[in-house]
This record gives structure tokens, sequence and C-alpha cells, in this order.
């Protein structure tokens, strides 16, 4: 089982910026949580009046924070299948294009030199050794960041896909994170916690991040009733993997534990050992009763690291003779096994060409015979377009097929799962958002200059941006080309049903 440690930091009191309420209290609410019912062997508290650690003041100020994150992650101090978590709860800045998050004694006129930016805070955690770090900011709360007219996030999440650090925001940049007096907690923090408690029992990322997604906005509408106000989560998972890491052990299912696997054999037949063990031990940290996959898994890296290069026999040019002080090949390295996908249909309907064709990287063909096989799950051949209702009674067999095979020959680049990620990561639901769709097409690559492309100005190679592909999906067999209505409309759809089926 892994080692899990934290950094809990709720500030109310600010020398030089708006006073809160319950970020002190989130704060204590969230070291409470990873403690007693996560199971974290320590989580350090940093608010207004915690206690002093080992005689040192932990007062959240720039100092401390600032010594605390340089002194504790000097060296690393945990491994692969360990957990780091960071929470953060009070007001953020966003200054000169980067983010930063305030302490007690921050100064809004020196930023800079006054306040600890994200990409430092990124930078120290990715030195604990853990593989699974997790960095949660609830850091634009009301009444702040109105000075800049943007909020932070963008450029944390940037951060956050370069380090691979799980970053989940409390909103979206441009929106305010509200404290509700009835609760005496922030919304998001609130939502967060039921999440990961018994309500929720989100075992993995995703499955976190799709509570969130639902559960934020139904609390700004109990409680904030008559106000237009918008609060929306999102969550950067980099690479896709990311999503299906389990937080909760407590609560995983073997349906929760099964794409984790999945994401090992293919690290593992492409040769990425590290990350292959790194998702093997997860495995196994997440089911009590063992699991014999990930202990042969285990076993063919462990192998696989050690087996020396094959040395080819070249015969001396005097003497060609073997003998027994002649080099000779050592043993293959044991074949990878490539975990088949299983060409499932409840409609009957043949998966093999599209398989072929993705194998040998024919992306464009790939892409086409996904649209044709749709529309033949649908019974829809003869319109050639789908509808609405039709993408919502999709069977889920089917998705899974076709979402697995562009997952495991793209190297988890392309798929239906890998763009409802990202639509969701952006703020994205069933219901079209004009602006969340355009962000979306700009991410994906289907926007050039905010003008949508044609498909066939669409990349067809691995080059391409993530969740480029499937493209023709979106953009013949919908009704409408170029990102019109019904296409809009059948996005949001689509990444419901992809949730709804699990994929």
């Amino acid at each position: 089982m892994g080692r899990n440690f934290g950094i809990s930091i709720g500030i109310n009191q600010y020398e030089f910026s708006q006073t809160l309420k319950y970020a002190k209290r989130d704060a204590e609410l969230m070291r409470d949580f990873l403690v007693k019912e996560a199971g974290f062997e320590q989580v350090l508290l940093y608010s207004d009046d915690s206690p002093n650690i080992n005689g040192k003041s932990t007062r959240a100020s720039f100092v401390n924070l600032r010594r605390v994150l340089r002194a504790m992650f000097e060296k690393p101090f945990m491994e692969a299948g360990d957990n780091f978590w960071f929470f953060f709860s009070g007001h953020g800045m966003r200054h000169k294009g980067s983010d930063y998050l305030m302490a007690c004694d921050s100064d809004p006129g020196d930023v800079s030199d006054t306040a600890i930016s994200i990409s430092y805070v990124t930078q120290q955690l990715r030195r604990c050794g853990a593989d699974n770090v997790v960095l949660i900011l609830d850091a634009c709360r009301e009444g702040e960041g109105s000075k800049s007219g943007e909020g932070i996030g963008n450029q944390a999440a940037q951060v956050a896909r370069e380090k691979g650090v799980i970053t989940i925001f409390s909103c979206s940049p441009n929106e305010l994170s509200y404290e509700i007096d009835d609760l005496q907690q922030g919304i998001f923090t609130k939502a967060l916690l039921d999440g990961l408690g018994a309500q929720g029992k989100c075992a993995t990322v995703e499955r976190l991040n799709h509570y969130l997604n639902g559960r934020v906005p139904d609390l700004i509408r109990q409680y904030k009733k008559g106000n237009t106000s918008r609060q929306t989560p999102y969550m950067i998972a980099e690479p896709a993997s990311k999503y299906h890491l389990i937080l909760c052990p407590q609560y995983a299912t073997k349906a929760d534990v099964a794409p984790m696997k999945f994401d090992a054999s293919i690290a593992e037949l492409h040769q990425d050992f590290d990350l292959a063990e790194q998702l093997w031990i997860r495995v196994l940290a997440a089911s009590p009763g063992g699991d014999m996959d990930a202990v042969k898994g285990l076993q063919r890296i462990a192998v696989a690291k050690i087996q020396p290069a094959a040395i080819p026999y070249q015969p001396s040019s005097k003497n060609s003779a073997t003998t027994e002080k002649s080099p000779q090949p050592a043993p293959p390295n044991p074949t990878p096994i490539e975990p088949d996908v299983p060409l499932k249909s409840e409609r009957g309907v043949d998966y093999t060409k599209l398989r072929d064709l993705l194998a040998t990287g024919k992306w464009k063909e790939a892409d086409e015979e996904t649209g044709e096989k749709m529309l033949e799950v649908a019974g829809r051949k003869d319109e050639g377009w789908l509808r609405v209702e039709d993408i919502d009674r999709f069977p889920c067999a089917d998705l899974r097929t076709i979402d697995q095979l562009w997952v495991k020959y793209s190297n988890g680049r392309f798929g239906f799962s890998m763009q409802k990620r990202i639509y969701e990561s952006l703020g994205g639901t069933r219901e079209y958002n004009g602006k969340i769709w355009e962000t979306f097409g700009d991410r994906v690559g289907w926007r050039v200059n905010k003008e949508w492309l044609y498909y066939n100005d669409l990349k067809f190679n691995t080059k391409s941006q993530e969740g480029h592909l499937p493209g023709t999906s979106h953009w013949d067999w919908l009704g409408s080309v170029g990102g019109g209505c019904e296409c809009r409309r059948g996005m949001g759809v689509l990444f419901s049903r992809v949730e709804t089926c699990r994929v």
C-alpha cells in the first residue's frame, strides 16, 4: 500500500486583501478528511492560527509557505505508488501572465515578490518522488480577481500539463468561487468532500471530475437562488491515463481498476516500463485480495529491465568455427502481452476493418470507417447522419469497442474518452455552450485562427493535437459540417453517453 502525505492551506485573515469567511475551515475539513478517512500519514495545516510544528510557526505567511515548500522537497522522500496532495483555499491573482497564490501577507501591489507562483508550487511538489501528485486550488474567492479582469487558471493549467500534476480548479478563469453562509463552507470544498466521501464514493480521478461538474452547479442553484452566478470547476489530468488513477481505494470496484490495468498493459506494450510499473503497483494497491495480472506484469517488467540487449554472433574472419568462448545471442526479450480489444457489438457489427486500419496507422481511412460503423450501429446508413436521440441510445458495447481501439492504437492520444476529458476540463456539459465549444475546437485543433477547419484539412497523423481524432464523427454524420448546430448539440450528448457507458 502506498504512502500518503499532504499540505492543506486555508486563509481567512488577509493583511492587504479582502477577508474571507470559510477558507480556513475548508482547509481544516480537508485535513481531517485526508487523515481520518483517506488514511494519510501526515497532513500539514497552514492557516490563520494553526498550531506550531516542531516549534515552527504554521501561520500561512509568505515566508512560512516558501520555507515548507523549499525544505520539505529538497530531496525525494516518496516513490512510485505514493500520493501527495496539496490543497489551497484563499485568494489567487494573475500577474504578468503568471498565476500566484496569495499568502496572508502578500501584497497585491507587489505580487511577484510577496506571493507564491503556482509554477514554483508545482515544481516543488514534483520533487517529492510520488508518481501521483494532486493539486487542488480554490483560489478565486468572491471579491477578488476583479482588477486584472482575468482569474487564475490558464497558466496554471499549462504548468499542470507540462509537469503531469493532477490539478483541480474550483472554477473556470473569469469566474468566482463562492462561500455560502448556510453551509459555513466554500461551495467547491463542500462538493469536493461530498465526492470523495460516502455520498459520492468517487474512487477515480475521472469519477470525481464528473461528480464535481454536476454537484457544484447544483449547489449554486440551491443556495444562490435567483442569482445568475456560474461556477464551473474543471480538472487537468495528463497524460490521459491519470484520469484512471484511484483516489479512494475504499470505494474502488473492479470496473474502476480495469481501465488502469489496460493503461498498464499499453505502457508495457510500448516499453514504457517505468509508467507500466507505476500503474501495476497502483492496481495492486487498489486490489485488497491481490491481482495476478498485476503480479505477472511486474514480473515481466523486472525481466525486461535486466535483460541484456541481444548480441548478434559475428564469426571471426580468422576462424569461423563456433567455440565455447564465442559470443552467443542473448535470449530474446519476453514477448509483451498485447492487450487485445474485444470487438464486441450489441448489433452484430464487425469492427475488424477498423482495428486493422488503426493498427497500420491509416488514420483517415479509420476515421471514415468509424463514421460508417456508427451509422450502421444506429441503423442510419441510408440517411447518412445521426440524430441526437440516436447518440443517446447508442449501444455501450459498441461505443466502448470503438473508443478502446482508437485509444490503444494512438497510444492514448485519440478517442472519444480523450475528447470527453478535454471537453469537461473546459467546463463542457451535456448542454451546448458556444464559448466552451469554440475553446474545445481550439484545443483539439479543429479551429485555427478562429476558423473551423474543413474535414479534409484535419491532420490525420499522431503529430496532431490530443483529441484531434476521431474527426469524421463530429463533421459528417451529425447532419452538419463545420461545427453546425446539430453537431454542437450532439457532441455534448455523445460525451454524456461516454460517461453513462463508463467508457
